[in-house]
């Protein structure tokens, strides 16, 4: 069994090979790809140097599977053309409302994977992996009615470059020079954006229309989601304020244990002083942090939440390799 990365030399295939190397996935041949510009650049996987191949020339028909990590015009330029002999595992936003692509969370969804007819599977966007995590077994337990999420979204969301543009405006702004912004709408230094992706409909926008249309169509239809996303001067990991109403009243006892029990899940709750979770404790951990449980005394059946996960891990890379092991670990049931 053969597998290619597309998108090799950006920071989802990079992590992908992270995972892989980590989980020690089995497979006989890896080749990483990328555009004319990156062929032939070299990276050391399990110690051994890959050279990076040209994604325009390679014949996909040497591989089983093929994690796309490259965007949404790459993966609607080539994953169709990968999907015809290999299985795709898309991490970018092009396939996931189609109705005959699987929007997958292993941990939530995994049935969703029977019966796969373009071949493709889709990873959700990292804001929606990560909730959809801490809302399953709650949902499972009580039934969600509605949920409010505000997003504190890193700048790794938007790639390497946004990266760079954070540390470099953060010297500029310290060493008091001009500060101009390329990647971001305005200053994200010491600054938050209160605008993800661009305007669509109801002022609201596409990041925020995400996280609503891929959670009703990952966990439930019938749930109602309202999300405002903002970007945030942090490097790695996405934090969320959540407000959930259920149809049934609860404990927080009971809160606690299901999420406590739930895979990918780690509850950190303690009303003290850093008694919770920030982005900086989540960067390289594979679980969902939950802190603040509390119930929210304005509504009836109301709960209010704190999550944070590193959207580049859990949100990307993990997830997609995830769902790799599931089709291994069920002999491709779904293909």
């Amino acid at each position: 069994m053969n597998i290619a990365i597309v998108g090799a030399t950006g920071n989802v295939g990079r992590k992908i090979l992270e995972v892989l190397e980590k989980k020690e996935l089995k497979f006989d041949n890896l080749y990483l790809l990328a555009s004319s510009k990156s062929a032939g650049t070299k990276i050391l996987f399990s110690g051994k140097e890959h050279i990076v191949s040209n994604l325009e020339t390679f014949d996909f028909s040497k591989v089983k599977i093929t994690f796309f990590a490259a965007g949404g015009k790459i993966s609607e330029k080539f994953a169709e053309k990968a999907a015809k002999h290999s299985l795709v595992i898309d991490n970018s936003s092009h396939y996931r409302m189609d109705p005959d692509v699987p929007l997958i969370v292993p941990q939530v969804n995994s049935h969703h994977l029977k019966g796969i007819k373009k071949n493709i599977i889709a990873n959700p966007n990292c804001s929606t992996a990560q909730l959809v995590l801490v809302l399953k077994p709650l949902h499972d337990l009580l039934k969600i009615k509605r949920v409010v999420v505000s997003t504190y979204q890193s700048v790794s969301g938007g790639g390497k470059a946004p990266m760079d543009e954070l540390i470099e405006q953060t010297k500029l702004f310290l060493e008091n020079k001009k500060i101009s912004s390329k990647n971001f709408t305005k200053q994200i230094a010491f600054n938050i954006i209160p605008h993800i992706d661009v305007f669509a409909e109801a002022g609201y926008t596409k990041e925020e229309l995400k996280m609503t249309n891929e959670t009703k169509k990952i966990l439930d239809p019938n749930i109602e989601l309202t999300a405002t996303c903002v970007r945030i001067p942090v490097l790695v990991s996405h934090s969320e304020s959540v407000n959930i109403e259920f149809e049934k009243s609860f404990t927080l006892d009971q809160i606690k244990n299901s999420l406590s029990k739930a895979e990918g899940c780690k509850v950190i709750d303690e009303r003290q002083n850093g008694g919770y979770s920030t982005p900086l404790e989540a960067t390289g951990k594979e679980e969902t942090f939950i802190s603040r449980i509390r119930e929210d005394k304005t509504v009836q059946n109301g709960l209010n939440l704190w999550i944070v996960s590193d959207n580049l891990l859990r949100g990307a890379a993990l997830n997609a390799v995830e769902i790799a092991e599931t089709l291994i670990n069920n002999d491709f049931y779904g293909k």
